[in-house]
């Protein structure tokens, strides 16, 4: 496959006041409420999943709600994109939202771990199309000066998340009613729906009608398959066995790859798996960084178990890592030419800092406990920190880098590829704490000997994105402008 590439910059940043202004501010917020309730919604979950676990059991299985969650997610992150040229923007975006309403209902009912996790596969799949549509709505909706401060918006909503999913889950969790943390979704839910039935169009900008949209079936259960194959690997007993499933997992990941490059109907625009050209590191830095980020789902079991803190403590203290990234998207959106690149480069390593710092601080108890709490802290906000200060640049060079023709399929598969280092990272992180003793032994001995590998395994994510950084995504780049066979 041959390829021709054209010269192509990140356009100038607007101001805030032009996104706040007039009838971009409620377009703003119909873009961004979905993924403010999605991501509330995960920090409810990881703050009240121990308190599940107490009440229904299935501690074995407490890794398997972030993967099954992100799994459905992509799911509907991949088919958000044709249910945007099929149905248009507005009925894509209710019919989430009801779907997402469906799935916390049955969270909300769960008798017991099997019913919870059907609920959250549920809950994941309209949470995906959600997402998805946060970003494909930007380009559709706002001019491209705009879209720097429009994705710093969008990852801002995990901002709002960690001051709201917290206090939501903490406290319903410590009153002993962890349900009603579900509950509480469904008000929250419908406000969303009334905003975006008033504010998003009928169809997109350019379409005149509904047209038949072929589905890259076979490439989304690979993607599927990829990530369920490696979460599968922790029911297993044997280290043979757990390699194995890893193995075959990924295998199906790169098949789908080879796939994906010859399809008529492809999941990933052209150039997307090309981790050696500027517009596929893009792409494996966003996996990269979102897998060092998924040690988040097991801190609070870490922070109750090993550090004595209430449920509500602890969910606020996981949430300074998502806090760390929405500060950090904020302040570096408005940066541009060396700036951003200076972002893109130390923003991984600022991460994998924080990840160490996790490493050093979580398993052994080393300072008076105010002391500790506040390292501890310092940590997670860094981990995130260091994310944030890239990630709006990342995102808005894929939107600035998008092949021609492709733009909406470049835009959706952000959350796509964002999900599968979720799902990727979620199963390993479960593999991995598992098999260091989070089970068996269990207690403080296998959560503090689990805490220990996690975060020391997983600080290699970020330094590789840091690697790919520094190698090709800053500095000048190029927009590949089609393909040949």
């Amino acid at each position: 496959m041959s390829s021709s590439f054209t010269a192509a910059l990140p356009p100038p940043t607007a101001s805030w006041a032009e996104l706040f202004s007039g009838r971009n501010a409620w377009r703003a917020v119909a873009v961004t409420g979905g993924v403010a309730l999605h991501a509330v919604n995960v920090h409810i979950v990881t703050t009240v999943l121990p308190s599940v676990v107490r009440e229904i059991g299935g501690v074995e299985w407490y890794a398997w709600n972030t993967t099954l969650f992100v799994a459905a997610s992509i799911l509907g992150a991949t088919l958000s994109v044709r249910l945007l040229q099929q149905f248009g923007p507005r009925r894509s975006y209710l019919a989430a939202l009801a779907v997402f309403v469906l799935g916390s209902i049955g969270c909300a009912t769960a008798p017991d771990m099997a019913w919870m996790l059907a609920g959250r596969t549920v809950q994941g799949l309209g949470g995906g199309v959600l997402a998805a549509l946060g970003y494909a709505l930007i380009r559709l909706m706002f001019e491209a000066r705009l879209w720097p401060r429009a994705v710093a918006l969008v990852s801002g909503m995990w901002g709002v998340a960690t001051l709201c999913g917290p206090a939501v889950g903490g406290v319903f969790a410590e009153l002993g009613h962890w349900r009603w943390a579900f509950w509480a979704l469904l008000p929250v839910a419908l406000g969303q729906a009334l905003i975006a039935g008033l504010q998003l169009p009928a169809r997109s900008p350019g379409e005149t009608g509904a047209s038949r949209v072929a589905l890259p079936i076979g490439q989304i259960l690979l993607l599927i398959a990829s990530a369920l194959s490696v979460a599968t690997a922790s029911l297993f007993d044997t280290l043979y066995a757990q390699v194995g499933m890893v193995l075959f997992g990924l295998a199906l990941g790169l098949a789908l790859v080879r796939i994906d490059r010859r399809a008529k109907v492809r999941l990933l625009p052209t150039g997307a798996c090309a981790p050696f050209t500027a517009f596929g590191a893009i792409y494996a830095s966003v996996a990269l960084l979102l897998i060092g980020t998924d040690t988040e789902i097991f801190v609070p079991y870490f922070l109750q178990t090993l550090h004595g803190h209430s449920p509500l403590a602890a969910g606020y203290l996981t949430a300074a890592m998502a806090g760390g990234w929405s500060a950090a998207s904020l302040l570096s959106a408005g940066r541009s030419g060396p700036r951003a690149d200076s972002m893109l480069r130390f923003g991984p390593l600022v991460s994998m800092a924080g990840l160490i710092g996790l490493l050093l601080l979580v398993p052994v108890a080393r300072w008076a406990p105010a002391a500790q709490t506040l390292g501890m802290a310092l940590a997670l906000g860094a981990t995130g920190f260091g994310v944030g200060m890239g990630w709006p640049h990342l995102l808005t060079r894929v939107l600035t880098l998008a092949p021609r023709g492709e733009e909406n399929l470049a835009s959706a598969s952000i959350t796509t590829v964002q999900l599968y280092g979720m799902a990727i990272g979620a199963a390993v992180a479960g593999l991995v704490a598992n098999a260091a003793g989070l089970t068996t032994p269990g207690g403080s001995a296998g959560a503090q000997s689990a805490a220990g590998w996690l975060f020391g395994s997983f600080a290699l994510a970020p330094a590789l994105s840091a690697l790919l950084a520094w190698r090709f995504v800053a500095g000048p780049t190029v927009r590949p402008a089609g393909s040949a066979g």
